[in-house]
């Protein structure tokens, strides 16, 4: 691999390349690459397609999730090679990957644009379509309300490539230099899920077992606490708080429940705020929620979505809002009801025919029963928590930014090598 000496470039129409090699080419999109129009019209195909995240992967076509059609002959059929494009909706998605190549026959919705190249390699072209679209190529070419883009649209836009032969060995160069990335982030993944997963254990050890390991240990009389240190007390939920109503104050932040992240206060973007704040158009029918308040989402308490209040604010109305009528920390309760065994308890509690449809009412939750340590060793357990979860949060930062870094220089290797900057004819 090496790079182009400036005798050996020429200047390129397309402003977002600037200069390529002398010996290449530059056509107009429509030259190399011809729209697909195969409908699927008396359902010649059933396998169902759909491009997420630069890949085309297959979806259930039984399935009863997602937006499908009640006939797919309006899907159009794709084949092997098919460069197939998401021009939709550009305005509100700058960053998912629009383009990818198919692996099979399959259909996939109208709405998509496939394209089967035409004196291009299908390889060379998939690589080089997502070097543009890293470059936010398609951006700019956007028109209508909502954004979107035809083969019309990009018909005239500029193609560069090299001989055959050259393209083929930038496709095995970026074949083998990709999968060596891809291997890497993968692996970091895992170890983000590993990370995960000893974060969630460090929890639940502590908020259920404590953290002297000579503390003397009882059953709790609760199958899903099982044994607890012997001087902890059992106890339901209506011993610790009481459902409480307090006025909204306007002027108060909107708060959330994220899953497993506890409450979101009030510094939301200005589109997010707007979008809470929408889903009444009278702020006076939010809670209002003080500091040591435990508040959760009635129709998601059984993934987790509990959360103790730190700061004054608002929240929705199908919140259920505890307020303390002893003293403890209200967190060590949130971390305890967001292990694994509270989190299938709730759903015991939780009243509903499906998932979706399930809710916690304040009458049922009130009966849970939970553990609960002397105030000075709730004090000491959070604190270690604090500890351990930061150390594991920042490791996983450093993970996440490693990924980060990996995917950046792939997507760079991948624009340098299809638009000429390095030549890979002989690392190929």
């Amino acid at each position: 691999m090496s790079y182009r000496r400036h005798a050996e470039v020429k200047p390129a129409n397309a402003p977002w390349i600037d200069k390529i090699p002398a010996h290449w080419d530059e056509r107009p999109f429509y030259a190399v690459g011809k729209e697909r129009r195969a409908k699927n019209i008396g359902m010649k195909e059933d396998n169902l397609l759909s491009l997420s995240y630069g890949n085309i992967v297959r979806k259930d076509i039984n399935t009863p999730n997602g937006l499908l059609p009640e006939s797919f002959e309006t899907y159009q059929i794709v084949e092997p090679d098919d460069v197939v494009f998401r021009l939709t909706d550009l305005q509100n998605d700058k960053r998912s990957l629009r383009s990818a190549i198919c692996l099979e026959r399959g259909i996939i919705t109208s709405a998509y644009l496939a394209v089967r190249s035409e004196s291009v390699l299908p390889g060379f072209m998939n690589y080089l379509m997502r070097a543009y679209d890293v470059q936010k190529v398609f951006y700019s070419m956007g028109g209508g309300l909502r954004q979107s883009l035809g083969f019309e649209d990009l018909r005239r836009m500029s193609i560069v490539a090299p001989d055959p032969d050259e393209q083929a060995a930038i496709v095995a160069f970026l074949d083998r230099e990709t999968g060596l990335i891809d291997g890497l982030i993968e692996k970091k993944i895992r170890f983000i899920a590993l990370l995960k997963e000893k974060r969630a254990a460090v929890i639940t050890h502590a908020v259920t077992n404590g953290i002297d390991p000579d503390a003397p240990m009882k059953h709790s009389g609760v199958d899903w606490l099982g044994r607890v240190p012997a001087h902890w007390e059992v106890l339901r939920i209506a011993a610790l708080f009481r459902e409480a109503s307090r006025p909204a104050d306007p002027a108060l932040p909107v708060l959330s429940v994220s899953i497993h992240d506890g409450v979101t206060d009030g510094e939301l973007a200005d589109e997010d705020r707007d979008r809470k704040v929408a889903l009444s158009e009278d702020r006076t029918k939010y809670q209002g929620v003080a500091p040591g308040d435990l508040v959760y989402n009635m129709m998601r308490a059984w993934q987790g979505a509990f959360g103790a209040v730190t700061v004054k604010g608002l929240v929705s109305p199908a919140y259920v809002v505890a307020a303390p009528v002893t003293t403890f920390r209200t967190k060590f309760i949130e971390h305890l009801l967001h292990t694994k065994s509270a989190a299938e308890e709730i759903r015991r509690f939780s009243r509903g025919i499906a998932d979706f449809r399930m809710r916690l009412y304040w009458d049922h939750f009130r009966a849970l029963k939970v553990c609960l340590p002397p105030l000075a060793e709730q004090d000491r357990i959070l604190s270690e928590i604090d500890t351990e979860t930061a150390r594991i949060d920042g490791l996983i930062s450093l993970t996440e930014r490693s990924i980060d870094l990996l995917r950046e220089k792939r997507a760079a290797l991948i624009t340098a090598a299809v638009t000429g900057k390095i030549d890979v004819r002989a690392a190929a």
